[in-house]
């Protein structure tokens, strides 16, 4: 569904909708407010305080021209209604994404570093096998993720590399790109119109719902929410990665463990 814009010029602080007005905006219309030269200096200021009283709305404030957009986004409720929905959408995601991770390492013959996969992957970087094709699949391999596209129902889905054998990462963006990229969920029972904003409102009160739940990544700092109702799999933590490299490197006489190098980046 394509969203309408109702545009509002601005010519003075008494024309600015009240936040009633604006929170009856259904997410179906975004609102455009346009403010003339008498008030544009005003517009961050505006920008700002809608920003801080409308939680459940996006407010784009404009770098260039002098307008702010503001769009409502999925409701609490919403996703309460459609939860059973957006948990099996999570369980497809992981499982897609575990079919295709597993076909890609045997299509290129890649010994798979179960504990750290991005190790194996980051060697895809370093010559032509970063982008390609394999049995119906367009892959990109690229920061955290290897990204796949079905060429016949441009259907898409970034599997994470960097949570040992959990490939059912649900990044905010990258998440509502496979919902409304996956022709057997159509129509949706509910309308994504903000992949990014709407993704972080679904994951969010998906996890308070009990039906997501966070973890830990291979990557210090780095964290991850995967469906709740999963089998449960093993992720090192880069400690212990980093000691079991050390304890290997004491064996074979190897120079001393760098994590920064081990995951592609020089330190």
């Amino acid at each position: 569904m394509n969203r309408t814009t109702d545009i509002i010029a601005i010519s003075s602080v008494e024309r600015i909708p009240t936040l009633e007005t604006v929170q009856a905006i259904p997410r179906e219309r975004i609102l455009k407010l346009v403010f003339e030269k008498g008030v544009q200096s005003q517009r961050e200021a505006v920008g700002q305080k809608l920003k801080n009283e409308l939680p459940g709305f996006q407010i784009g404030i404009h770098t260039i021209e002098p307008e702010i957009n503001i769009a409502k986004l999925i409701t609490d409720q919403e996703i309460e209604t459609n939860q059973a929905f957006f948990e099996q959408c999570a369980k497809d995601y992981r499982k897609l994404g575990e079919e295709l991770l597993f076909k890609l390492v045997d299509e290129l013959d890649l010994k798979l570093n179960k504990d750290f996969p991005m190790e194996t992957f980051n060697e895809l970087k370093c010559d032509k096998r970063q982008i390609g094709k394999i049995k119906g699949w367009r892959y990109f391999v690229h920061g955290f993720h290897c990204g796949f596209e079905n060429n016949e129902t441009g259907q898409l889905i970034e599997v994470p590399l960097v949570f040992g054998l959990e490939f059912g990462d649900l990044d905010p963006y990258f998440f509502s790109k496979f919902i409304k990229s996956t022709s057997n969920y159509r129509p949706l029972p509910v309308d994504i119109f903000e992949d990014y904003a709407d993704g972080v409102r679904i994951i969010e009160r998906m996890v308070s719902l009990g039906k997501f739940e966070r973890i830990c990544s291979n990557v210090g700092n780095h964290y991850g929410v995967v469906v709740a109702d999963r089998a449960k799999v093993g992720i090192k933590s880069y400690l212990e990665l980093e000691k079991m490299s050390q304890e290997q490197n004491k064996q074979i006489e190897r120079p001393k463990f760098n994590f920064w190098s081990f995951i592609g980046l020089k330190k």
